[in-house]
């Protein structure tokens, strides 16, 4: 390789050039700056300014994990989608880069406000600390999670049977006493057929119902009743997150997800998004849009994997409009699922950097990206999961086996496979969604 010291453009400082290939005309190449995430023998995984992701096809011996770079390419680099037709003909390492300073850093996003009070917590945590704040695992009846730092805890229909609410807020209460940082506590409260609280009579007299009974019977009024209804309960009962609202659109009634659904169009589920969100910001329960960026009649990813053919356009112009009705309402979190959308990637969305760029290029998200549960049937069997869903632009990721996620990523960190920098930023969104919240105060541990 030819080695060459030059100054390129609007660049101030002095770049290291080191030519890789020259296949077409430099006349219509780009230029793109950015941080490497992760690098293997054939590809790296590469942040941009904006905090896009891009999975880059290239071996360059010389770069590492954190280095800042400058990559000069020739093709269409396309920012939503995993898969990149490009060339890339030379790169500059930025010598003199610094890493981000997260004390000044500011997006001006939903949770801007907090990011110094999350800058000072985050300095106070370890590494293993850190890494614990990235993981919401499933309620593992037991409060040996607490020595890994988890971020929260997800709770079933099975942990509310038989119960009455005084054991409820013991059971919830139990984990909070000894985390150093105040749990999220999660349920999938949706009415119908998914009621983790609401099946116990114990807590609730009726149900919850469906967002298409609740619609058929009294439209947005309704729902925006029923939703404020929900997050009493939830309160009264110290959760804080639901895993709710359902906003995927699938055409066939037969479909996995449709009886989960409003049942309706586009224009239907989009209010329904809004009505859901506005109508939470009554109470201090988050509620999180599922499952990014639709379902549509894909099949039950708890199972196996589940593969979606439906065209790139339909994806943008359907199939995402009701989560960008609920982002522009305030919505706090999104949960992508792990269906593959083979017009964007070929990985599951969950572990999709196309599918999150979506996200936050074309929906201009700010919020926290959530995975659906790793251990299900659609990512059970694929390696490096964890590490993969982080890398993929996942801000905590919802798993049952939360000891491997925590060796992995730990691991990922001690082999130099992910930088502190980049977890550092992760834990920072986490944190600052906590004092949001007010989970987490001044006075706090």
């Amino acid at each position: 390789m030819n080695k060459l010291i030059i100054g390129l453009g609007s660049f101030a400082f002095i770049l290291l050039i080191v030519i890789v290939a020259i296949k077409s005309n430099k006349n219509n190449s780009n230029i793109i700056e950015g941080e490497v995430l992760y690098k293997s023998s054939d590809m790296l995984v590469f942040k941009d300014n904006n905090d896009l992701i891009y999975n880059i096809d290239i071996d360059i011996d010389e770069l590492s994990v954190g280095d800042k770079v400058a990559l000069k390419y020739t093709g269409i680099l396309n920012k939503n989608s995993s898969n990149q037709d490009i060339s890339v003909i030379a790169y500059a390492k930025l010598l003199n880069a610094e890493s981000e300073d997260l004390s000044t850093w500011n997006d001006n996003g939903i949770f801007s406000k907090f990011y110094k009070q999350a800058y000072n917590k985050l300095q106070t945590l370890s590494i293993d600390e850190k890494i614990g704040q990235l993981l919401i695992a499933r309620y593992p009846e037991s409060k040996e999670g607490n020595k890994y730092n988890l971020a929260g805890y997800v709770f079933y229909q099975k942990d509310f049977d038989d119960k009455g609410k005084d054991e409820v807020i013991e059971m919830i209460d139990s984990l909070n006493d000894t985390a150093r940082i105040p749990l999220f506590i999660a349920v999938d409260e949706e009415g119908g057929r998914i009621i983790r609280v609401s099946s116990n009579s114990k807590l609730v007299e009726t149900p919850f119902k469906s967002s298409k009974e609740l619609y058929d019977e009294g439209g947005f009024d309704l729902i925006s009743e029923d939703t404020k209804k929900k997050s009493d309960l939830l309160s009264s009962l110290h959760i804080n997150v639901n895993l709710a609202p359902v906003v995927d659109i699938a055409e066939n009634t037969d479909s996995y997800i449709y009886p989960r659904t409003i049942g309706y169009g586009v224009e239907i589920t989009s209010k329904y998004a809004s009505t859901v969100i506005n109508a939470s910001k009554t109470n201090n329960v988050s509620y999180v849009l599922k499952h990014f960026p639709g379902y549509g009649d894909s099949t039950d990813t708890h199972n196996d994997e589940s593969i979606n053919n439906t065209d790139y356009d339909e994806i943008i112009n359907k199939n995402i409009i009701p989560f960008k009705s609920g982002i522009d309402a305030g919505a706090e979190a999104v949960l992508v699922s792990h269906n593959t959308y083979t017009s964007i990637d070929d990985e599951p969305a969950s572990l999709s950097s196309g599918v999150h760029n979506i996200l936050k290029s074309e929906l201009k998200f700010t919020g926290v990206t959530i995975t659906d549960d790793l251990d299900m049937g659609a990512t059970s069997d694929i390696n490096n999961k964890y590490l993969n869903a982080l890398l993929a632009g996942n801000d905590l990721l919802i798993v049952t086996d939360y000891e491997s996620a925590f060796k992995e990523i730990k691991k990922g960190l001690t082999d130099g496979d992910i930088s502190e920098d980049y977890i550092d930023k992760l834990v920072l969104k986490v944190l600052s969604w906590k004092y949001y919240k007010l989970l987490l105060l001044e006075n706090n541990k």
